[in-house]
């Protein structure tokens, strides 16, 4: 079982990932978002550009949303079938979260 405290240095080829905050892990396919609204519907809504984007990286993302009991509150996973599908849509979802 590996260390999960192990630091690692990247090699000079994976500078550049490493120089933008992601280093790319085996196993990390999963991209976790949270979501906050008055409703399930608008955090439906709100949520609905997020799952594109990931169905636009990969077709055959699979997703699960789970809600509070109250409704106003939502985790959204969303599971890629390899590490770079995960960090491609993290990157590129940047631009929702910056409106």
């Amino acid at each position: 079982m590996a260390d999960l405290h192990q630091t690692e240095e990247p090699c000079e080829a994976c500078g550049v990932v490493a120089e933008i905050g992601f280093l790319i892990r085996e196993g990390d396919e999963v991209s976790e978002l949270a979501f906050d609204g008055e409703s399930q519907a608008a955090i439906e809504s709100e949520f609905a550009p997020y799952l594109a984007l990931a169905q636009g990286v990969n077709s055959n993302v699979k997703h699960q949303t789970i809600y509070s009991d109250d409704g106003r509150q939502m985790t959204a996973r969303l599971q890629f079938e390899c590490s770079a599908e995960k960090i491609i849509f993290d990157l590129k979802s940047r631009s929702l979260t910056a409106r």
